[in-house]
């Protein structure tokens, strides 16, 4: 490229000033700019050059040499420095909050963004980013949650978690559940696999060829999974799948079973089945608790591993699936454990069920 014809004259003082603002990480970075700028234009570079090198068009470059013929170095600031940064100040971050927990958008929004209450309160959104990060608030965020109706929640939910921490001595405990309606997925496209910056794809298209219903007994002792997968979850279903936890545990073991409160676990069927068993106690987990059922995270975790992204040709094909997934499980099956903490403590202590062993 053709060089300026005359390059910008400036004195010993005005370039040591100009290339001190370019070396300072104080300063503001259009300060920096210009003064790159005019040293530019007094090696004699071509405004096609400046532009390329600061990111600018060639009438930037022409005023601002403009302002440093007419001013010299006091014509190279600002004339106008923009809105002065407000500062954080605690009454700022308590409005911030106050805004934030009572107060709703006024375009009918049902939380606020960063953004939103920034332009809302004249403040910027990072600041009240700071202000929600320190008092743990995320309003984007939603949970939820449901209250037990049981009148006796207490006294079921202590003998639940009682066979969690304090088992009788030479008994079983079994945690038993049913994943109903399992569907068995098979793709019509062809998965595109996992590679470097792409992750695994699957077609929004499937056929679906049926549902099993998988049933399950986490042994709380050894962590171990006893399963099986019927077509329909029937009382008889129940009752066979109690039976087939019986036959795994030596004669008159006592067997205690944690269950939820589905009809089909209090049936006829399965009083005369516990009658004719009287070594086999059940016990309800209270009306809407069933996360009290260790076997809910085993479920969990087989849904993420085989449920979720799994292709299953047939139901026997999904049926085959998921009890070598059990068999593969329990060859280093580890058991959960829970600790417990008053939730009457919850403000000064914390109130916890921390899982571990999956």
């Amino acid at each position: 490229m053709a060089k300026e014809s005359t390059p910008l004259e400036i004195t010993a003082a005005e370039r040591s000033e100009l290339e001190q603002r370019v070396r300072l990480r104080t300063a503001r970075a259009e300060d920096a700019r210009r003064a790159r700028l005019i040293l530019a234009l007094n090696r004699g570079d071509s405004y096609s050059e400046i532009s390329l090198a600061l990111s600018c068009n060639r009438s930037y470059v022409s005023r601002w040499k403009e302002r440093f013929l007419a001013d010299r170095l006091a014509g190279l600031y600002s004339r106008n420095l923009g809105k002065e940064v407000r500062k954080e100040t605690p009454k700022i971050a308590a409005k911030i909050l106050t805004w934030t927990l009572k107060r709703k958008p006024r375009d009918g929004s049902t939380h606020w963004s960063t953004r939103k209450l920034a332009k809302e309160l004249g403040v910027s959104h990072m600041m009240v980013a700071r202000v929600w990060s320190r008092s743990s608030l995320k309003p984007h965020r939603l949970e939820r949650y449901v209250v037990s109706n049981d009148p006796d929640f207490e006294s079921k939910a202590a003998d639940v978690i009682g066979l969690y921490l304090k088992p009788p001595a030479h008994a079983a405990v079994f945690c038993v559940d049913e994943k109903t309606a399992i569907q068995a997925l098979d793709r019509m496209v062809p998965v595109l696999p996992l590679s470097p910056g792409r992750a695994e794809r699957h077609g929004f298209e499937y056929y679906r060829h049926g549902t099993l219903s998988l049933y399950a007994a986490l042994n709380t002792r050894t962590g171990k999974v006893i399963g099986k997968t019927v077509s329909r979850h029937t009382s008889a279903e129940f009752v066979a799948f109690l039976s087939q936890i019986v036959a795994t545990q030596p004669r008159r073991k006592e067997i205690h079973v944690i269950a939820d409160n589905l009809s089909a676990h209090k049936t006829k069927l399965v009083k005369q089945f516990l009658d004719s068993h009287p070594a086999v106690h059940l016990h309800f987990t209270p009306t809407y608790s069933s996360w009290l059922n260790q076997v809910e995270l085993w479920f969990a975790k087989i849904e993420r591993d085989i449920i979720a992204r799994g292709i299953f040709t047939s139901t026997p094909d999904l049926s085959r699936k998921l009890m070598r997934y059990i068999r593969v499980y329990n060859d280093d099956a580890i058991p959960i454990k829970w600790t417990y903490s008053d939730p009457r403590h919850r403000i000064r202590h914390g109130t916890k069920v921390t899982v571990t062993g999956h």
